[in-house]
């Protein structure tokens, strides 16, 4: 795995350009490897246990919860509290954890109480996505170590502020996308950077999942046990509606980013990765809508978005469907990788598939799982040894991945293609005044992102 140790310290290097770069840089010692080493007084011993808060706890926040524990003796961690502004569901989280480990867990509805004890080592946030960076800004601010689940932002600018708090404050900042702990897709991306398959041109991102109607609830009374406040923390508060909480926020701009900003971060990442492109596209196209039902949701049902990359001759085509479809040599959630000399088939988290030449002669191939729990580890790994160039899934490639997702959005949601500069992230051109409004957000008091993390 030489060449990717090789392409993640490559990518840790030059995603730090136009990225606060100055401010960090101070903070980053260069080994003779090059390997950026976080210094820090406060760095983790083998025989420390890594206490951990586990912030939304609904849907992955139970994933989040299992694996921790799964490793609890092995990496020596545990989960100490778990925050929710929903009280119901901590009372019945809670419950459960005593149920199945066998000793209680803490409790705590305010999250930033969580942040002021000492005693809390790391944070592991499955809230919705308008919450994760200022939620990773802050805790990176407390101390905190951060495991932050995909999109790591809600949009792009937010991403540059991510970097900026990981590096001032020595923190060890993982963007949850486990195929990036997978065995079976790195070494696809080994094959990839090997030329396996000639010179890699085009990769396409898959995420075909079955989305039904969810009708329109309309307007309901906040339930007890609800801080809705807290729910909707820096987005706007909205009049309550079980449209919103808990899950179906996801096809909702306020909070969400449609599902190439839910399940396709995972394909936005491999395809930048396995593609070998460490920046930005300078031109994004994307169209779509909702064709078959007439509910609630915001976002489009099926959405196609291109993204292009002149001075690399390389391409990246993202491909949403939310209802009955054929697969793709049978990957539905995936991607293709396209070269001179074949193509290469991820499917899911953990298998990968290649085809060679004219004839599709079946190449290498390989299915391992257990991706979700390596990836914890290597969170728990860099954490002790304070190296963020031992990360598989690093703060920057989650802004990356992140922002890729935005950019499809951006030009969907104004219905034109738009140019972009990858260096200092901005679009230019034509219309380049709406579109940059759109990097940001107006952020709701007092949850207000911080301009000088």
């Amino acid at each position: 795995m030489e060449n990717t140790n090789k392409s993640r310290r490559h990518f840790l290097t030059t995603t730090m350009k136009g990225t606060a770069a100055a401010a960090i840089a101070p903070l980053v010692l260069k080994t003779e490897k090059n390997a950026p080493i976080i210094l820090s007084s406060s760095a983790k011993g083998s025989n420390d246990r890594i206490r951990i808060a586990v912030l939304g706890i609904n849907g992955r926040g139970k994933s989040h919860i299992e694996e921790i524990m799964k490793l609890s003796e092995k990496a020596n961690v545990e989960v100490a509290v778990l925050c929710d502004p929903d009280m119901n569901l901590l009372r019945e989280r809670a419950k459960e954890f005593e149920d199945k480990y066998g000793k209680k867990v803490a409790i705590e509805q305010d999250f930033r109480k969580t942040y002021d004890d000492r005693n809390i080592d790391a944070v592991a946030l499955a809230t919705p996505n308008h919450w994760h960076a200022l939620q990773t800004i802050w805790a990176c601010q407390a101390g905190k170590d951060v495991y932050v689940e995909k999109p790591a932002t809600h949009n792009i600018y937010e991403g540059k502020k991510m970097i900026e708090a990981a590096y001032k404050y020595n923190r060890i900042v993982q963007h949850g996308v486990q195929l990036r702990s997978s065995p079976a897709i790195r070494e696809a991306v080994k094959h990839l950077e090997d030329g396996l398959i000639g010179r890699v041109y085009m990769s396409r991102g898959l995420v075909y999942r079955w989305r039904p109607d969810i009708g329109n609830k309309g307007i309901a009374k906040v339930p007890t046990g609800l801080n809705y406040d807290l729910w909707c923390g820096p987005a706007p508060m909205r009049p309550f509606s079980r449209n919103l909480v808990h899950y179906n926020w996801h096809w909702h701009w306020d909070y969400g980013n449609g599902d190439v900003g839910n399940q396709g971060i995972h394909e936005t990442d491999l395809c930048m990765w396995g593609l070998g492109v460490n920046s930005l596209p300078e031109k994004i196209t994307s169209m779509g809508g909702k064709f078959l039902w007439n509910d609630c949701k915001e976002v489009p049902e099926i959405q196609t978005s291109i993204y292009h990359y002149p001075k690399e001759k390389k391409i990246i085509q993202f491909e949403v469907r939310n209802w009955c479809t054929n697969l793709e040599d049978g990957a539905g959630v995936g991607n293709i990788f396209y070269g001179e000399k074949g193509y290469l088939v991820v499917k899911g988290y953990d298998t990968y598939e290649t085809y060679l030449g004219q004839n599709r002669e079946k190449g290498p191939s390989r299915s391992e799982k257990g991706e979700l729990t390596l990836h914890f580890q290597n969170w728990f790994d860099a954490i002790r040894a304070r190296d963020m160039s031992i990360q598989n899934g690093p703060v920057q490639s989650g802004h990356l991945s992140s922002s890729l997702a935005h950019l499809g959005n951006i030009s969907y949601r104004l219905g034109r293609q738009l140019e972009f500069d990858p260096v200092a992230e901005r679009f230019i051109g034509d219309g380049e005044n709406e579109a940059n409004s759109m990097l940001s957000r107006e952020y709701r008091s007092p949850y207000l992102l911080p301009q000088n993390v």
